[in-house]
C-alpha cells in the first residue's frame, strides 16, 4: 500500500521493533493529554465539575500554555542531548499522578497548581521528545505519512478515552462522578505506560559524538545554532501557530451548540466526539499520502486547508439565527474540525521534509513547539473573555471572524514555506550541516533510530 511506503516502494517502518516503538509513542502521546481529550467532548460538564466559568477555564489553559512554552525553550537543548528513555517515562508517571487528582477539587487555586504541574510533566521535555522520536521513525520522504499515522492513532486512543468518559458519565446517571472516575482511570494508564516506556525506548542518542559528554554538548549547541538560523524553520513554526490558533476554538463549538440551540448534553458530547476523534481517525491517517500525492507535500496541504477554513468560518458568521440553521451550522463546524485535524497531522512534517538531520531534530522541534503551541498561552482565555463579554450569537460571530483572519494569514505563510522547500531547502541545509561537522571534526554517516532499536 502506498500509504505505508515511500515513492521508491521502501516500507514506512524498517522493522517490527520500530513499529512497536511507534505504537508505544502513540499511546503515550494521547494518554498524557487526558484533560485535553475530555474537553473536546464534555467541556460544559467539566466546567460544572470544577464550578468555573469559560473565562476561568481559559485562564487555566493559558497557565498551562505559558508553563509549557517556558520549558519548551529552556529544555530545547536536552532533546538531542538525552535519549527518549531519559525524557519520557518519568514524566508520564508524574503526569499520571497529577491527572489522578484533577477531578477531586473545585478550588480554583488548587486547579491552577495542578495545571502548572500537568503542563510541566506532560509538555515541557516530554512532548518534544515524543515528536522528535516520531520524526526519527522513518525517512525524510515519509514525514507527512508518519505524522498522519501519529495523529490518526492518537484519534483512535482519544475515541476510547471519550467513549470511556461519556460512558461513565451516562452510566452513572449523568453524574459528575463519572468524570472524576475517568480522570482516575486515565491516570492509572499513564503510570503503567511510563513503566513500559522505561524498558522499551532506546537509551542512546543519534549524536556523532555521543560517547564524549563535552563533545556532545558542543555538537548539540552547534547544531542548534545552524538549524535555528534557517528561515524554513521559523516559517514552518508560524504556519503551525496559525493552525493551532484555529484548533483552540474547537471546544467552544460545543458551547455554541449548547447555548444557541439548547442541544442536550449527550447530543453535544456526540458532536464533540465526532468532530475530534472522528476527524482524527477519518482524516489524519491518510493526510500525509493526500498531501504528498495531490497537494505538493505537507506545507502545500496545509495551505489548501487553511484557505478552506477561512471560507467556512466566514460562512458561519452569515448563518441566520434560528432552529433551521442548526444542521448547516453542525455541517460547517464538522468540516472545519476535519480540516483542522488534517492540518494538525502535517504541521511537524515540514521539519523532516526540509531535510533537517535527525540528530538535531529534537531541539528544532522543541523551539517549533514553542511557536506552534504559543496560542495555548492566550487563545483559550481570549475566546472565553470574548464569548462571556458578548453573549449570544454576536460573540460567536466575532470568534469565527478572527478564525478566518488567522486562516488567511496561515495560507500566505504556507505558500512561502512550500516554495522554499521545493526550491532545494534540503540541499542548502545539508551543505550547512557538512560545514559544521567539518569545523567540529565530526565524521561518519548520520545514525538512525532504527539502528538503535534494532541492535
Amino acid at each position: 500500500m502506498q500509504l505505508f511506503t515511500d515513492q521508491s516502494g521502501a516500507p514506512l517502518f524498517s522493522s517490527q521493533k520500530v513499529v512497536l516503538n511507534f505504537v508505544i509513542l502513540v499511546l503515550c502521546s494521547q494518554f498524557a493529554f487526558s484533560v485535553l481529550a475530555m474537553k473536546g467532548a464534555l467541556l460544559p460538564q467539566m466546567l460544572e465539575l470544577w464550578q468555573i466559568s469559560k473565562t476561568q477555564f481559559g485562564l487555566l489553559m493559558s497557565i498551562y500554555g505559558i508553563v509549557h512554552n517556558i520549558f519548551y525553550i529552556a529544555l530545547a537543548w536536552a532533546q538531542d542531548r538525552f535519549s527518549p528513555r531519559v525524557l519520557i517515562p518519568l514524566n508520564m508517571i508524574l503526569g499520571g499522578i497529577t491527572t489522578f487528582f484533577l477531578g477531586k477539587t473545585t478550588d480554583f487555586a488548587t486547579l491552577c497548581f495542578l495545571f502548572v504541574m500537568l503542563s510541566l510533566w506532560c509538555e515541557g521535555a516530554f512532548w518534544p521528545a515524543v515528536l522528535s522520536a516520531v520524526r526519527k521513525s522513518t525517512s525524510d520522504g515519509n514525514q507527512g505519512k508518519i505524522f498522519g499515522l501519529l495523529e490518526g492513532g492518537r484519534g483512535g486512543v482519544e475515541l476510547f478515552q471519550n467513549l470511556l468518559t461519556v460512558g461513565l458519565y451516562t452510566a452513572l446517571g449523568y453524574s459528575l462522578f463519572g468524570l472524576e472516575l475517568a480522570f482516575m482511570v486515565n491516570a492509572v494508564i499513564m503510570v503503567i505506560l511510563g513503566v513500559v516506556t522505561w524498558f522499551s525506548l532506546p537509551k542512546q542518542t543519534l549524536l556523532k559524538s555521543a560517547g564524549d559528554a563535552k563533545a556532545a554538548n558542543r555538537e548539540v549547541l552547534a547544531g542548534m545554532k545552524v538549524t535555528l538560523g534557517l528561515a524554513e524553520v521559523w516559517l514552518a513554526g508560524a504556519v503551525g501557530f496559525c493552525v493551532y490558533m484555529i484548533y483552540t476554538a474547537l471546544p467552544f463549538f460545543l458551547t455554541y451548540l449548547n447555548e444557541l440551540y439548547a442541544l442536550p448534553a449527550l447530543a453535544v458530547s456526540i458532536f464533540g466526539i465526532a468532530s475530534t476523534s472522528g476527524g482524527r481517525i477519518a482524516v489524519a491517517l491518510p493526510s500525509g499520502f493526500i498531501a504528498d500525492r495531490y497537494l505538493g507535500g505537507p506545507s502545500g496541504g496545509m495551505g489548501v486547508a487553511l484557505i478552506l477554513v477561512a471560507i467556512l468560518a466566514m460562512c458561519m458568521t452569515t448563518l441566520p439565527r434560528g432552529d433551521g440553521s442548526m444542521w448547516p451550522a453542525i455541517s460547517l463546524m464538522l468540516t472545519i474540525a476535519f480540516l483542522i485535524f488534517f492540518m494538525r497531522s502535517l504541521y511537524f512534517a515540514p521539519f523532516g521534509e526540509m531535510g533537517l538531520p535527525p540528530r538535531f531534530s529534537g531541539s528544532v522541534i522543541a523551539i517549533a513547539a514553542f511557536i506552534i503551541y504559543l496560542p495555548t498561552s492566550f487563545a483559550y482565555l481570549l475566546w472565553g473573555v470574548l464569548l462571556d463579554s458578548n453573549q449570544g450569537v454576536q460573540g460567536y460571530q466575532y470568534m469565527f471572524t478572527v478564525l478566518a483572519i488567522v486562516a488567511v494569514s496561515g495560507w500566505l505563510l504556507a505558500r512561502n514555506l512550500n516554495k522554499r522547500i521545493r526550491s532545494g531547502a534540503n540541499k542548502r541545509i545539508a551543505a550547512k550541516i557538512q560545514a559544521m561537522d567539518a569545523s567540529l571534526g565530526l565524521q561518519g554517516e548520520e545514525k538512525t533510530l532504527s539502528q538503535l532499536i534494532d541492535k
